[in-house]
């Protein structure tokens, strides 16, 4: 039987394979804002799988909460490749057994420019050493952008747990 929601289904996927591999999930998060944990907490029995989330939005929160060093903010800025895993390795390093999952972009309706678009999303995911990065553009309203990121977070985690044993 096919659940109807792809929402639903993309945890169930997700809860069934970590833990299957008894690994924790931890989320550092900026553009969503904790939508991540707040779906994912909505989930009867998450607990078991769930380890943490930090909401990082501002510069500050990133460098004290997961370690982000300041010198790569400044020289990169918050919505990069390089700040989204450094969220993701900074929170691995606070929880050395968890997979991590970073979200850090702009979801508008403002704050935008021609090198960072509104739309602009990063996301990592980190785990033992090994991590994906992926850089994605999307179109529509606040809500449109963070609803994305936020499924398009729980796809590559699903992959990247597919994959696991290969990386």
């Amino acid at each position: 039987m096919t659940n109807e929601n792809p929402m639903q289904e993309l945890l169930q996927e997700l809860s069934k394979l970590l833990i299957g591999k008894n690994i924790k999930l931890v989320t550092v998060e900026s553009c969503t804002g904790g939508l991540v944990g707040k779906i994912i907490t909505d989930q009867a029995g998450s607990s078991g799988w769930y380890e943490s989330g930090f909401i990082t939005y501002s510069n500050e929160a990133k460098h004290k909460l997961v370690g982000v060093d300041t010198q790569l903010l400044e020289s990169f800025g918050a919505v990069s490749e390089q700040v989204a895993s450094a969220m993701a390795f900074g929170a691995c390093k606070l929880f050395p057994n968890c997979i991590s999952l970073s979200i850090t972009g702009i979801a508008g309706p403002g704050g935008g420019s021609d090198e960072k678009p509104v739309g602009l999303v990063y996301l990592s995911v980190c785990y033992s050493g090994h991590s994906k990065t992926v850089k994605c553009l999307f179109d529509g309203s606040r809500d449109a952008v963070r609803q994305s990121a936020l499924q398009k977070g729980l796809d590559l985690l699903n992959d990247f747990l597919t994959n696991l044993n290969h990386v």
